[in-house]
């Protein structure tokens, strides 16, 4: 078996030369897939498995002493992907200090203060993180409203949260920015959900003014076979379901959805509305006009897409 570089542990491109290896030959290595970038500067061996206490090796090498990992990467050391689309390459640690304390300045991390009480702090693998409870709090204050949402559920989804334990402790925050997002999003915050684009388009249906759809709602086909629809209504047999770009790009996936809900609407008249990023962002009003047509309801004006920017706080508010 080869010699694993650094005995499989994660290094920095700082101690890279300690190990043997120039500039050069580790943009070599990276090039053909014999390393994988951790996040910025960090880098391991492509024959360790990905796993968590691999993930936490590599923020110790760039954590200083009094900084807490916090927002996406506290998801990341759980397992969860949480970052925005635009932001799943930008493998860049965040990173919170208390208020008083010196930021984080250091070359491929993020960092900020806040107000943070040891019960919001946990040490995992000799790294401290803030807590799943605190980590979705401050996702859902500090990110877009739909990528906040799809943050929560994935968190909810994992076991990781409890909603009810989640709704009131964003109730208790006083004077934080984006308090109020949260709380509202803390409140629809839904374990089954399965995708972030779930997430996405159950937030604009309920925005738009639509009553909730049933999540994951299994059907049972008279032979005894179990077809699960993501975002049904079932009293009125009508199913939305997301198509994102990541799994329903190719034809084989295609064709085996189009089969599935072809086969349900023979069987029992199923209809469908389907939601794609272009129709759940940006400008276009269609999905929401033709699932309320086939509900009944007419929609409310579309508020939120891709270019709309949060609207700015006046006054000062804790981080």
């Amino acid at each position: 078996m080869a010699t694993l570089i650094n005995d499989g542990f994660p290094f920095t491109t700082a101690q890279a030369p300690e190990l043997g290896l120039t500039p050069k030959m580790l943009r070599l290595r990276l090039d053909q897939g014999l390393v994988r970038r951790v996040f910025r500067s960090v880098y391991v061996d492509a024959a360790v498995p990905d796993s968590r206490s691999g993930r936490v090796r590599a923020l110790t090498l760039v954590t200083p002493e009094n900084a807490i990992v916090c927002d996406e990467t506290a998801a990341w050391v759980r397992g969860l992907d949480v970052h925005a689309p635009g932001r799943r390459r930008d493998l860049t640690p965040s990173m919170v200090v208390r208020h008083g304390m010196a930021r984080v300045e250091r070359p491929g991390s993020m960092g900020r203060q806040a107000i943070i009480s040891s019960d919001d702090i946990e040490f995992v693998d000799g790294l401290f993180v803030t807590t799943s409870l605190r980590t979705t709090s401050d996702l859902l204050r500090r990110m877009y409203r739909p990528y906040a949402l799809a943050a929560a559920d994935a968190f909810a989804h994992a076991g990781l949260i409890d909603v009810d334990e989640l709704a009131e402790y964003v109730a208790r925050l006083k004077g934080y920015r984006g308090i109020v997002q949260a709380r509202s999003l803390a409140a629809i915050v839904e374990p089954k959900t399965q995708s972030p684009g779930e997430s996405w388009q159950r937030l604009r249906i309920l925005d738009a003014g639509l009553p909730p759809p049933e999540p994951q709602f299994e059907v049972i086909d008279d032979f005894g076979r179990s077809y699960f629809i993501d975002l049904p209504y079932p009293d009125v047999l009508v199913g939305t379901e997301y198509d994102g770009r990541e799994f329903h790009t190719d034809e084989v996936h295609r064709r085996h959805d189009q089969g599935r809900r072809d086969y349900l609407s023979e069987l029992y008249g199923w209809q469908w509305v389907i939601g794609t990023r272009e129709r759940i962002f940006g400008d276009d009003t269609s999905f929401e006009h033709e699932l309320g047509e086939a509900l009944g309801i007419t929609p409310l004006s579309r508020w939120w897409g891709t270019g709309q920017r949060r609207p700015r706080r006046r006054a000062a508010r804790a981080s």
